[in-house]
């Protein structure tokens, strides 16, 4: 299976077959949403222009992992960043910063975190970290290999586990077609961090609306694998069948949490 898929479907809870618990999230929910049909689709074309344009001579379909895996890395960075936040808020601590606070202190709530959201990740180890040296570090691809080996450690043992295990196999820093030598594939890499770091993507969403990381993985899905002579069917349940199971599977009650799409 596509663990980056079906991780991703399991942690936004959309449109996805299996099923539709929240590995990463939660039950946040907030404002601040794509408001129109418009913005969306203007936000899309900008997303495709930066993912096709940085993939080069390398071919969309297999392209795809890069920033489909570098938008989930960034998705559970800010997601976990968010949760501490609010929890620190609620203790009275509202100017704290998680990404700010060094790797050792940081280990104090490593249990807490696995416990109630699947994962754990170092500061030094977010998102929005790395993306600040990345095309300065010569060794980026050892980095973020360390990087997703421990954020799919950090869930073993847990409940988590199989859900986070080989999460980012399928991103492989070492990836002849990503360039001929090292230093050319950390210099592509670090370009594909630094434009999803760029994305107007938001990290939460709304009851009602899509949340625009699950609406932009649907999207890229849709492009790559229309590129490819694909159906994006084949790898996503669209948003519009998801929408309807999870109205019929909750008509008669509403708290039902699970629901199984073959």
């Amino acid at each position: 299976k596509n663990k980056l898929k079906k991780s991703i479907e399991n942690c936004i809870g959309f449109r996805g077959a299996g099923t539709a618990k929240n590995l990463a999230c939660g039950n946040a929910r907030a404002d601040g949403y794509m408001a129109t049909k418009e913005e969306r689709a203007e936000l899309h074309k900008t997303i495709w222009k930066i993912a096709n344009d940085l993939r080069g001579s390398v071919d969309g379909w297999e392209f795809k992992a890069y920033v489909l895996g570098s938008i989930f890395y960034r998705f559970i960075s800010e997601n976990i960043c968010d949760y501490i936040h609010q929890l620190m808020k609620e203790a009275g601590q509202e100017n704290f910063d998680y990404s700010a606070i060094d790797d050792e202190m940081a280990e104090n709530i490593r249990q807490k975190m696995v416990e109630e959201k699947g994962y754990f990740i170092l500061p030094s180890q977010l998102f929005q970290n790395v993306v600040q040296w990345a095309d300065k570090d010569e060794n980026l691809n050892e980095h973020l290999t360390i990087i997703f080996r421990s954020i799919e450690a950090s869930a073993q043992g847990a409940a988590s586990e199989e859900d986070l295990r080989g999460l980012f196999s399928d991103f492989s820093v070492d990836n002849q077609a990503l360039g001929s030598t090292v230093i050319k594939r950390n210099q592509l890499l670090a370009k594909v961090l630094w434009a999803v770091s760029n994305m107007e993507l938001g990290s939460k969403f709304n009851d009602t609306n899509n949340d625009t990381f699950g609406d932009t993985y649907e999207f890229l899905m849709q492009m790559y694998a229309s590129q490819a002579g694909k159906s994006g069917g084949e790898f996503f349940t669209p948003q519009q069948v998801s929408e309807l199971l999870a109205r019929i599977a909750s008509w008669t009650n509403p708290k039902i949490n699970k629901v199984y799409d073959p």
